[in-house]
């Protein structure tokens, strides 16, 4: 099976989690719009230099048709105009959706409680990771609706609503499940899939330049933190994505909260290592007293 006739948006697609979707997608030939607010010609507040234009080179490279394009997801008139791109250029047709927009490591103060944490910091974060999100589904959605299909997926951090360790950053990725929990019955009547979907311990880009490693000697990253011995790259999210994707049977999963370790527990999918990092089983054992 393959999706070369459909048409996926991975909203947040610079890097890590995002750009490895999108190239997992491009491997089953799929036309991938790849978002975010970094390009060759502008840096993001992020100040990473990972582009979009990068993502979408990489998506053709694996097979599929990469376009990228500069969208700020929280401004709603730049989305408005970015689905109408994809409405004018696609035919209408819009079969996956991703929600992935984040941005929020450098807005999360650890360690400081909601009354000591900065407000606007706080604020920011939930118009990248929750706004972003509803603003970018409400102009998404009628493309799938006209053709009574879809799958959407929310980008989260855990599968339940556990607290996370900061008053925001727990905010945003709750909302974010429900948010995928909510429209799977708002949409539910149209064929179309809601799911959220989450990572390990996931060793980003950033995460590598955080501890000083590179992908050939991040084990040495134990030394910053243990628990990076249970990490995982993000293709391992997009294997997850990719699978989801091409099950002919994925409205099974409507509304639910999925992880990585699952999901490659019920497809078989490995990491680029050939190892199955398992975060549920390794946080019960080692994190979870």
């Amino acid at each position: 099976m393959n999706l070369e006739n459909q048409t996926a948006i991975v909203a947040g697609a610079t890097r890590g989690a995002g750009r490895a979707m999108a190239i997992k997608l491009g491997e089953t030939g799929a036309t991938v719009y790849v978002t975010g607010r970094t390009t060759r010609q502008e840096i993001s507040p992020m100040q990473r230099k990972e582009t979009i234009e990068e993502t979408a080179a990489l998506v053709k490279e694996a097979g599929g048709i990469g376009i990228p394009v500069k969208v700020d997801h929280t401004d709603e008139e730049q989305v408005k105009m970015f689905i109408n791109k994809v409405n004018e250029e696609q035919n209408g047709q819009l079969d996956i959706l991703v929600n992935d927009v984040w941005g929020g490591d450098p807005l999360t103060e650890w360690g400081k409680d909601v009354g000591d944490h900065n407000l606007q910091k706080g604020l920011q974060m939930q118009k990248q990771a929750v706004q972003a999100h509803f603003i970018t589904s409400h102009y998404a959605v009628p493309l799938m609706k006209k053709k009574n299909s879809g799958l959407i997926v929310e980008v989260t951090d855990g599968i339940d609503y556990e607290y996370r360790g900061n008053f925001y950053y727990s905010l945003a990725k709750i909302s974010n499940i429900h948010m995928a929990k909510a429209m799977a019955e708002d949409l539910k009547d149209n064929n179309i899939t809601s799911i959220a979907l989450t990572p390990g311990f996931l060793r980003s880009e950033a995460m590598l330049d955080l501890f000083g490693v590179t992908e050939e000697n991040w084990k040495e990253g134990v030394k910053v933190e243990k628990h990076f011995i249970a990490s995982e790259t993000p293709f391992y999210i997009g294997e997850a994505l990719k699978h989801l994707a091409l099950d002919p049977d994925v409205r099974r999963f409507n509304g639910r909260t999925l992880s990585t370790w699952e999901l490659s527990d019920i497809y078989g999918f490995k990491d680029v290592d050939g190892t199955q990092p398992h975060w549920g089983n390794y946080f019960k054992k080692h994190v979870e007293k």
